[in-house]
């Protein structure tokens, strides 16, 4: 436990701020330039600011990915839930809207050479220790953002970081319950348990007990409630073999391609900011006062490390390392990109304060071949043109399956083969039936009772199907003889586990009353003694455990107190409790980690709170 308390207390600023770049942005990641024009492009709104359904698909698509990583590779996405993933995303959308606002009218702020600094010293972004414009991309494209959309989202994610780190951090606890959490958590008991077995081979049961089990739970032995379909699919692949390439269009690719290389400069700086300490006068002369000093040949590492009041580079003598065009600030960018190897700047005003740029180096972009991307550029126009293809045939596909009465005439219109399924229920089958959103459609009123055409499903972002019911097979009793040996079954655990809760408590009662000894074998099993158990004990059922430590502390050595505890199998355990070892005082290290520990829990509960208040207070709408 103390190691877990060391471990959820420390670092939990820089955890956030990591966490930040990951994981919020996969929760709740959108288009921050996307403005909805009418509520039919609206996912809500909240106090008057909208929620587009861009954002909503697109942090519903994150959210996705998200899952799938988690549940590893050969996890089937169409077990999904879209419903569920469409409530959850646009709930912390809605969530962090709020917050977006709180932390604005809290007047929470920071300064953009802050988010710099988080970009560039973040581990996704970087290649060998260094900051890589490449990866950079790399990993914002595959999130769907731009340069300057990802600057914007974790900007505000930021702001909900410092609004979190502001209420989460001012949680405080006493000194009395310090002790009494420590007392508690440091407290051990010494017990003994013995198993009571629960045998269902010596249960006899009679035919009558088990018509009488099957007549009164007649509604669980249905089968269950299934459907065929009939359904036609469309493959994005089938569509690669009927595009192809032009040389010019090849050619285009190529200039765009290359057009994108930028050269990557690397800059130190020193900073005087401007801020409510420092007036714009003050920091201006403190910067003149650092160039002459440059300009007297004292040494720019030096001062940075002196001067600078960006604590992300300062120690580094100012260094930023590589990055290229749209990572700076504009005017810190345009001054960069004036500069000679090794040329410092004039003084440069920006949001931050004032600024004094050098030059370290520059990196030339590589320019490849139009034959070394080739094969990967035509990939990607008949990707594009397959693309289109498949969304045109889709959008056709629906069309016609709206308009007729079965799939005869889509097949016919497209090409494509009316496949049939095997039935499935409700919870799903194998195959196509294991996709949820194919089972949705198959059981909703629209395909099941008015016997119409799905809408389009996608199956995966390469395969969309259209479904019609052709069998319905209604829930119907299933016959005694079919449902007999399970009833039995289940019967005879009851039974077995009744029989043994019976002795159990009469093993107990005879144990209080003195009549049975305590240090006396019984039925041949002697009691497993634990001393000194604590609430983690390896080796002990959980389920003891936690019997264990809700046992009213015994009156004396000779009294210890009883309590039963029915296992899965319907076995029982007889747990007694000889003792309860109340722990020493804390050292004052064990204190200040129960105190942070607890403090942080009281932080998460305010925090909580206070989203609980945003919400209740927030005028949402959902459309």
């Amino acid at each position: 436990m103390l190691q877990n308390i060391r471990d959820n207390s420390q670092g939990w600023i820089a955890k956030t701020i990591i966490g930040v770049i990951v994981a919020l942005m996969a929760l709740t990641g959108f288009d921050a330039i996307f403005q909805a024009t009418t509520h039919k492009n609206d996912a809500a709104k909240v106090n008057g600011e909208e929620i587009s359904q861009n954002e909503l698909s697109q942090a519903v698509d994150m959210q996705r990915r998200q899952l799938m990583q988690q549940l590893g590779k050969d996890f089937d996405a169409s077990l999904l839930d879209e419903k569920m993933l469409r409530e959850s995303a646009l709930k912390g959308l809605i969530d962090r809207k709020l917050l977006l606002q709180g932390a604005q009218n809290s007047k929470f702020a920071f300064s953009e050479a802050a988010l710099d600094q988080v970009i560039l010293q973040t581990p996704e972004f970087q290649v060998d220790g260094k900051f890589s414009p490449e990866r950079f991309d790399q990993v914002i494209r595959q999130l769907g953002y731009s340069r300057m959309q990802f600057r914007q989202m974790l900007a505000q994610e930021m702001l909900i970081g410092q609004l979190r780190a502001g209420l989460a951090g001012s949680g405080f606890v006493t000194d009395a319950q310090v002790l009494a959490f420590a007392r508690l958590e440091k407290q051990t008991r010494d017990f003994a348990s013995l198993n009571i077995k629960a045998d269902p081979t010596s249960v006899k049961l009679t035919d009558d007990e088990v018509k009488a089990y099957y007549d009164e739970h007649a509604k669980e032995f249905m089968t269950p409630d299934q459907v065929v379909i009939d359904y036609l699919e469309l493959k994005k692949a089938s569509f690669f073999d009927q595009v192809s390439v032009k040389d010019e269009d090849l050619q285009a690719a190529y200039q765009k391609e290359i057009a994108n290389l930028a050269e990557q400069r690397r800059a130190a700086h020193i900073l005087i900011e401007v801020n409510d300490k420092t007036t714009e006068a003050q920091a201006k002369t403190k910067i003149d006062e650092i160039q002459a000093r440059l300009n007297k040949g004292e040494k720019f590492e030096a001062l940075a490390k002196e001067f600078s009041q960006d604590p992300g580079s300062a120690n580094n003598g100012g260094d930023l390392g590589y990055a290229g065009p749209g990572v700076y600030d504009p005017a810190f960018e345009k001054a960069l990109y004036s500069l000679n190897k090794d040329q410092v700047s004039e003084p440069v005003r920006t949001d931050f304060g004032f600024h004094l740029i050098k030059l370290l180096g520059v990196e030339a972009p590589e320019v490849p071949t139009l034959a070394s991307l080739k094969d990967k550029l035509t990939r990607e126009l008949k990707a594009a043109q397959v693309e289109q293809r498949f969304v045109e045939a889709t959008k056709q596909l629906e069309d016609a399956s709206f308009e007729a009465s079965d799939l005869a005439q889509p097949a016919q219109d497209l090409k494509l083969t009316v496949h049939t399924s095997a039935p499935f229920g409700r919870e799903g089958g194998e195959g196509i039936a294991a996709n949820r959103a194919v089972i949705t459609a198959a059981f909703s009123p629209e395909v099941l009772d008015e016997g119409a055409n799905s809408t389009a499903i996608e199956l995966d972002p390469e395969t969309v199907i259209v479904l019609r019911a052709k069998e319905h097979l209604k829930p119907a009793q299933l016959p005694l003889e079919k449902v007999s040996a399970a009833i039995r079954v289940q019967l005879a655990k009851e039974h077995a586990s009744a029989a043994a809760k019976t002795k159990a408590e009469e093993l107990i009662a005879s144990l209080r009353d003195g009549k049975t000894p305590l240090d006396k074998a019984i039925d041949g099993q002697n009691w497993k003694v634990t001393e000194a158990a604590t609430r983690a004990q390896e080796g002990v059922d959980p389920t003891v455990l936690q019997a264990l430590f809700r046992m009213p502390k015994p009156a004396g050595k000779d009294k210890p107190t009883f309590s039963s505890v029915t296992l899965a199998d319907g076995s029982l355990v007889i747990v007694r409790l000889n003792g309860v070892n109340e722990a020493a005082t804390p050292t004052e290290e064990e204190k200040a980690q129960y105190r942070r520990f607890l403090a942080s829990r009281v932080g998460q509960q305010d925090f909580a709170a206070y989203r609980k208040q945003l919400e209740s207070e927030a005028d949402i709408k959902r459309f």
